[in-house]
């Protein structure tokens, strides 16, 4: 096997467990739980609840099914995988909080990637809020990309801490 392969092996293993784990849960909820139906985890701040979003991460632009709208963001996404690729392929693989950074994006991407070509809309059921303030409805996709996109800051600002400085 060559290094290349061998070395993005574990990376395609965690995009492979996060869409295979987003699916299920999705799956779990669609069948278990009638849309809009809640159910109470930690009172007050985490519940369940089944929602269908026809907009972008935490339902921005969620304005109500459109068939333009979903082949819009479908294609906007398939721009996204193909940059995330690209930008992965140009990386070395000794950089491992990139890496690991760009799988978590495109395991998020492509999880929900799959219910906007097969629903027209994903599928959302993580609800937290705290009284009155509520975060829009998300998903394990929508976390993989959140925290993917969270370590690829933390990855640009420990490089740049590391840089040598230049004098004007």
């Amino acid at each position: 096997m060559p290094h290349e392969i061998r070395g993005r092996l574990p990376y395609s293993l965690l995009v492979l467990a996060l869409i295979v784990l987003d699916r299920w849960t999705k799956a779990l909820i669609d069948s278990r739980l009638a849309l809009h139906e809640t159910i109470p985890v930690i009172d007050g701040l985490f519940n369940i609840t089944y929602v269908r979003n026809t907009g972008v991460a935490f339902g921005i632009f969620d304005s109500g099914f459109s068939t333009s709208r979903a082949a819009a963001l479908s294609l906007l996404t398939v721009a996204a995988v193909v940059g995330v690729l690209v930008y992965s392929f140009k990386t070395s693989l000794r950089q491992r909080l990139t890496q690991t950074a760009l799988s978590l994006v495109l395991a998020g991407a492509l999880g929900n990637l799959y219910d906007r070509i097969r629903f027209g809309y994903v599928i959302d059921f993580l609800d937290v809020y705290y009284g009155a303030y509520r975060w829009p409805s998300f998903n394990i996709a929508d976390s993989a990309i959140s925290i993917g996109v969270a370590l690829l800051a933390i990855d640009m600002l420990r490089q740049d801490a590391h840089a040598p400085q230049s004098q004007s």
